[in-house]
């Protein structure tokens, strides 16, 4: 059929050697009509597992993708005994003494991720998984603190899986066993989009997702000198710098972090600079797997100026044209394309390549987070805390905490609490512009 015909091109076309090759593969499906009910029962999907084994790699992104886009009972269709059977040798190290690739292994757990999220059929991977021995995960996840960065995103996805899919009762989650004691900023797991995937300690980011995933860091900063790094783990398309919290999250749109007037990133895979959804090329060449990034912001000067390894680009100011301090800092951001990854140093470990020409602060020198706010928890676990909380009507609508007691004005819309209402620059209901307030059981307007 046509749609074979298009799976098979995709897998047969796309360049292995290519940064942007899976990535690719997930635009191209998600900008495709979707096979038809008829085809994907009638017609198994699974027909593509008999190409060459070299291309596991481009065999497992389109599987996986469509996993993500047909959800439920189609997905569960594809999943048929030899399609399994397929991702479980992908996970061997090797197989009749030949070494499998290490990036194979990597799709592969991405694909079983994908096949894992798809309703009903999530439930029973873990008893099939169960076919072949559990410590194959295991295994794999001691790869995630590997100086090799394609054994380290390997360990990576196998940690997550075995911490948020495939749970096995005997295994620690890795939130319950990570040292959080010299770390006083880290990626913010409750402002985040919702399919980037953050590690146990808030330094280690990857999206698998189609979309355009983006975090912002705990701490915020109005003034003085900052600066933090970051070590690329896969050379993709990241946009990785600063923002400020008017700065906008459309993952689905694929709008991040530079993409708006208030905030500005750092593209090493195209190398561009973007500010407010334009791009300018800079000097610096492509980065690589293990190249550090390095991002300064000088707020008396007012410049941003970013490193690769040591090598600075010349200062950028074009973000304080529209981004002021008055009300709102600035933070460490970024934005990921599917299959990109990083870790970030905010000041808990030494710098590579720190600045010469001035002092400079770090956020975690001068941040602060509570055990609570440090900790990150899985998705079932958050699952579990929300079925056990109890809800009343005349809780605020945003935080689920406090009791709704302001009306904000113009609008007169209420069902939000006095701290909530601090915090946000315009009616979460209506998205008019809050020119005042007042408590529900007063009569005089702020």
């Amino acid at each position: 059929t046509g749609w074979n015909m298009v799976l098979r091109s995709l897998i047969r076309a796309v360049p292995l050697d290519n940064a942007l090759g899976p990535s690719a593969i997930t635009l191209f499906i998600d900008h495709c009509p979707l096979p038809t009910k008829v085809l994907t029962i009638n017609q198994p999907i699974t027909i593509i597992l008999l190409q060459i084994r070299i291309i596991c790699w481009n065999i497992c992104a389109v599987l996986g993708h469509l996993a993500e886009s047909l959800a439920g009972p189609f997905s569960a269709t594809m999943l048929t005994p030899s399609t399994l059977q397929y991702f479980m040798c992908g996970l061997e190290q090797t197989i009749d003494g030949i070494r499998i690739p290490i990036i194979n292994i990597l799709y592969s757990l991405i694909a079983l991720e994908k096949f894992a999220q798809t309703g009903k059929f999530g439930n029973q991977i873990p008893i099939k998984i169960t076919l072949f021995p559990a410590m194959k995960l295991l295994a794999l996840e001691e790869w995630a603190e590997s100086s090799d960065y394609k054994k380290r995103q390997v360990g990576f996805s196998a940690r997550w899986l075995l911490d948020n899919s495939f749970i096995l009762e005997e295994r620690h989650l890795s939130y319950e066993i990570v040292s959080l004691t010299n770390i006083n900023a880290m990626l913010n797991h409750n402002d985040v989009s919702e399919y980037l995937k953050l590690s146990a300690d808030g330094l280690e980011a990857r999206s698998d997702a189609s979309s355009f995933e983006s975090v912002r860091c705990t701490f915020c900063v109005h003034s003085g000198v900052w600066y933090y790094e970051v070590t690329i783990i896969t050379p993709g398309v990241m946009q990785i710098g600063w923002a400020t919290k008017k700065s906008k999250f459309f993952n689905y749109d694929g709008y991040g972090i530079g993409d708006d007037e208030y905030s500005c990133a750092y593209d090493g895979c195209r190398q561009l600079y973007w500010h407010q959804a334009q791009s300018r090329r800079h000097i610096h060449p492509a980065w690589r797997e293990g190249d550090t990034l390095g991002l300064l912001l000088d707020l008396e000067k007012r410049e941003v100026i970013f490193y690769l390894n040591g090598d600075a680009l010349r200062p950028e100011k074009g973000i304080f044209n529209h981004a002021t301090l008055k009300r709102k800092g600035f933070f460490a951001a970024a934005s990921f394309m599917s299959h990109q990854q990083c870790v970030f140093n905010f000041g808990a470990s030494p710098f590579k390549y720190p600045p010469l020409d001035r002092e400079y602060s770090c956020f975690n020198d001068e941040a602060s987070l509570t055990v609570e706010e440090k900790i990150i928890l899985p998705k079932h676990k958050k699952v579990e805390l929300i079925q056990q909380i109890e809800f009343s009507p005349d809780q605020c609508e945003l935080c689920c905490d406090l009791l709704a007691d302001t009306t904000m004005l113009p609008c007169r819309h209420s069902g939000i609490c006095g701290r909530c209402v601090k915090v946000v620059e315009c009616c979460p209901f209506c998205r008019s512009e809050i020119t005042g307030t007042f408590l529900n059981d007063a009569t005089a307007a702020e």
